[in-house]
């Protein structure tokens, strides 16, 4: 069975990722926990091409192991501000820039717009690097709307201010299983598993 290296260290992300991968029957591990630690210049012009990357390197990286790696690329897309954040979602304000000042400048920036033009979605990208060299992507989304203040303590990032009108509640106010049953990221791995098994991605020793 291969083990999947996953090009994040993100442990909220993990946490997700592992839940939603767990019946694959395959190791999961960050890139952190692989052992690998490689600088990646995330320059691509879309979430699919931020993601290719990330997985390259994490592959390049990893030698010839016989481990699959996945990478993604995730942000959300504003409709009132054009599409911001987008691929610079993680980037937007400086990278090291504390989520909760991120989230509160999108609430201002949106001050005084309506909540039928506060639409919003979340978009992942998920890259798939298999031992053979082959390569696939995926991508979902989910579209909700930007609240008025965060609201929540589950989730991480934008979560807490990105609310889901079929829920009546923000990303961080759902169960974890709700959210992965619904989010961006966990459609895209579903997406994904459906890909890996479809061309043996799971069965590769």
């Amino acid at each position: 069975m291969n083990r999947i290296i996953f090009a994040t260290g993100n442990q909220g992300k993990m946490r997700e990722i592992r839940a939603i991968l767990a019946d694959t029957g395959a190791g999961i591990v960050s890139m952190k926990e692989a052992g690998i630690d490689v600088e990646i210049r995330e320059d691509g012009s879309s979430f699919e091409e931020n993601a290719l990357i990330k997985a390259r390197g994490v592959a390049a990286a990893s030698g010839d192991t016989g481990d699959i790696v996945l990478a993604d690329d995730s942000g959300l897309e504003i409709d009132a501000l054009n599409g911001e954040p987008g691929i610079y979602s993680a980037r937007y304000l400086g990278e090291d820039t504390d989520y909760d000042l991120k989230n509160r400048d999108l609430i201002r920036r949106l001050s005084g717009v309506p909540d039928e033009e506060r639409t919003a979605r979340f978009v992942c990208a998920i890259a798939a690097v298999l031992p053979d060299g082959r390569e696939f992507t995926v991508r979902a989304d989910i579209e909700g709307r930007i609240g008025r203040e965060q609201r929540g303590e589950g989730g991480f990032g934008y979560d807490p201010i990105f609310y889901v009108p079929e829920f009546g509640k923000t990303t961080a106010e759902m169960t974890a299983e709700e959210k992965n049953r619904v989010s961006h990221r966990g459609k895209a791995l579903e997406r994904m598993k459906e890909v890996l098994r479809e061309n043996e991605g799971f069965d590769r020793k």
